[in-house]
């Protein structure tokens, strides 16, 4: 006897009961999805492991070396809004497949800061100065960089930098670093102590408006029939080169070094050469302590000019995150942790700053002209 006689199937659902147990079934895996995308951000951000180098401790500890600053970044506080345009000359585009290198001009904004968080610090010479540019493609891409007038990062991990700044927090009783702390750092962080060599042999320019400023991290260029090569770049100025003169004393003007700028902008544009560094195979990509060797092919992609600038007060350049990991088709990320890193650390920064009322920047309307 056919088994399926004597036990014949039940009858097919009613079109309500199968709508029904439709709708159950993908309500179940909504809230599965949900719970577990909100598991990953919160893993992300250190909850499920608070003794781990969470986004929040990384900016904590930037609040406890440099006080809390409301409406400011937690790093490179002090600083000016500018814009102008890039102009590519086309060489970019048999490396990469990105509209900013198709020939043509696009505009950008973004910023010039001194490294640090503390939006009112003196300005000095051989303070770190970094340059963070939005580029606005034309198919509604963006591509933000954030770059700065040393060699190599200071830092491979996000360990050494956590280590880095605590180690190198002023001393109350001295104002300055703790000698035993910097002994420990170096022992326990060997490429530190090697990479702030090479940055202390770099020789330090007259101001911003002369300094190279360097991507520090690799990334990677894609072509258009899919070929990836890691690059590094750099903005390299048209205008000449002037050393700092190290036998002058800091000048009394807090702002000098940002006034400079002001009235270098108003008397006629500033430019810099976008210049691409090839790597080759065996190149670190994943440690930015380490420079690549200098034979390295480099390419001249296209010309930066800065021809606007105001304060921050009223720059839109305040409320952009120049996160390095926003990047058009054509450009990725490499290996090396630290994008990661200065991701999410500049998201919480954004974050907290976007819920604080913002207060005067040192640089104000008044010496900009807007």
């Amino acid at each position: 006897m056919d088994p399926t006689e004597s036990n014949p199937a039940p009858p097919p659902p009613a079109p309500a009961e199968l709508r029904g147990a439709d709708f159950a079934l993908r309500f179940l895996l909504i809230v599965i999805v949900i719970v577990g995308i909100a598991g990953l951000f919160l893993y992300a951000g250190g909850w499920f492991a608070p003794h781990k180098l969470s986004p929040a401790v990384m900016i904590n500890t930037f609040e406890q070396v440099n006080g809390v600053h409301p409406g400011f970044r937690r790093n490179h506080a002090k600083g000016v809004g500018i814009s102008g345009y890039f102009e590519s000359n086309g060489n970019g585009a048999a490396l990469s497949k990105a509209v900013i290198f198709v020939p043509g001009r696009v505009p950008v904004i973004g910023r010039f800061a001194l490294a640090a968080g503390q939006p009112y610090v003196a300005d000095g010479a051989h303070t770190v100065r970094s340059m963070a540019i939005l580029f606005k493609l034309p198919d509604g891409e963006e591509w933000r960089s954030g770059m700065n007038d040393i060699p190599v990062f200071p830092v491979n991990s996000a360990q050494g930098f956590y280590d880095l700044l605590t180690a190198s927090a002023p001393d109350p009783a001295t104002g300055k670093p703790d000698p035993d702390k910097m002994k420990g750092l170096f022992a326990k962080h060997p490429e530190i102590a090697k990479a702030l060599q090479l940055i202390r042999g770099q020789p330090v320019s007259s101001g911003f408006s002369d300094s190279t400023y360097n991507s520090l991290n690799a990334f990677r260029f894609v072509n258009a029939e899919g070929k990836a090569i890691p690059v590094r770049w750099s903005m390299v100025p048209v205008q000449p080169f002037k050393p700092v003169d190290a036998s002058q004393p800091e000048k009394a003007n807090t702002n000098y070094l940002f006034d400079a700028l002001i009235a270098d902008i108003h008397a006629h544009p500033l430019q810099w050469h976008l210049i691409v560094t090839l790597g080759q195979p065996g190149d670190p990509t994943d440690d930015a302590t380490i420079p690549w060797p200098s034979d390295r092919q480099q390419v001249d992609v296209g010309t930066l000019t800065i021809n606007d600038i105001e304060s921050e007060d009223t720059s839109p350049a305040r409320d952009i995150n120049f996160d390095p990991l926003v990047l058009p088709n054509g450009i990725s990320g490499s290996d090396d942790p630290l994008l990661s890193v200065r991701s999410a650390a500049y998201s919480e920064s954004f974050t907290r700053r976007e819920g604080e009322t913002e207060t005067p920047s040192a640089v104000s309307p008044a010496e900009t002209g807007k």
